[in-house]
């Protein structure tokens, strides 16, 4: 299947973008050296017009990825780097009074830019962690009571380092629920890490990467997700899984009915990203570890599972209708 099929036909749309995100993917590929489910999963995450936390240790490629995305897309880029000692004003802006004309101008804050990265999230404090919170669930940004439309599309890469290491602040459930999905890039494998070894200048990649796509194709192609079909037997299914994380008691709070809709838009975006123009058992199963799993995870106990226990624990529970 062409992704062209999927999309809705108007003189804008290029039958060829299909070939341009196989392309996309292709080009990432070459920058975060063997993690071709990971990329995968964040190129959905974003066509799905959700938002993406990374959670790893240091030194991973977590910022690599988030800029290879804003390269390869043709997306606009800001990085905040997130510290104790931020406000909310240096993430979303501040108004400024001009006494010439007895009036506040409004300076915009990195937030105001198509993809970005907010590094080292949890190193901030709540209060600064909240400023994110309206402008990823809203797409705009409130400030001294006016409102301020965020830039389409929108996209946030959040890192966040373990929650064990010094001077980190646990992000909140209601901020967790505001990601689409978390996933982790975990180290390379031995032929990666030996062609990084070898010389692979990854810098140097990033630099000459050129875009494939555009900020308008990325808006069509978020809009095509709605087309992917779910038949009722796959509605059956995610349903059957949502279930599970309710009624089994292995989970302190089940799944909410926005992270079923989640489980849902991201095996329709995943199976856009595939080629498919209809979601299979194996798009839920792709996504659902990166959707659910921190959701799931609530209590200090519970925290401590790997997010690829808890997927594989449900997973095996519920049978596929």
């Amino acid at each position: 299947m062409h992704i062209g099929n999927v999309l809705e036909k108007d003189n804008a749309i290029d039958d060829g973008i299909g070939d341009a995100l196989t392309s996309a993917l292709a080009s990432l590929d070459s920058i975060i050296l063997g993690k071709g489910p990971q990329l995968r999963l964040a190129l959905a995450c974003l066509i799905a017009r959700g938002h993406l936390l990374i959670e790893d240790l240091p030194g991973v490629g977590k910022t690599t990825l988030a800029h290879a995305l804003a390269r390869v897309l043709g997306l606009t880029y800001q990085r905040i780097q997130f510290t104790s000692d931020m406000l909310p004003a240096d993430i979303v802006g501040v108004s400024i009074y001009r006494p010439e004309d007895g009036r506040f101008d409004f300076h915009p804050g990195p937030v105001f830019s198509q993809l970005v990265l907010a590094d080292e999230v949890n190193r901030a404090t709540p209060k600064a962690q909240s400023a994110l919170l309206e402008a990823m669930q809203e797409g705009q940004v409130t400030v001294d009571g006016a409102s301020h439309t965020l830039p389409e599309p929108f996209f946030v890469v959040a890192t966040q380092n373990p929650g064990n290491q010094i001077g980190t602040f646990p992000l909140p459930e209601s901020q967790l629920d505001r990601f689409l999905m978390r996933i982790e890039l975990g180290y390379p494998d031995e032929t990666a890490e030996r062609q990084l070894l070898a010389g692979h200048d990854t810098r140097a990649a990033l630099a000459g990467l050129e875009p494939v796509l555009g900020p308008g194709d990325v808006v069509r192609l978020q809009r095509a997700v709605d087309a992917v079909r779910v038949s009722e037997p796959l509605i059956d299914y995610i349903q059957a899984l949502v279930r599970y994380t309710r009624e089994s008691g292995d989970f302190p709070a089940g799944l909410s009915p926005r992270g079923a809709i989640a489980l849902t838009r991201a095996a329709r975006a995943i199976a856009l990203v595939e080629g498919r123009e209809a979601v299979f058992p194996d798009d839920v199963q792709a996504v659902f570890t990166a959707v659910a799993a921190h959701r799931l995870t609530t209590d200090e106990l519970d925290r401590r599972r790997r997010p690829e226990e808890i997927g594989r624990h449900v997973l095996e529970s519920v049978a596929i209708p």
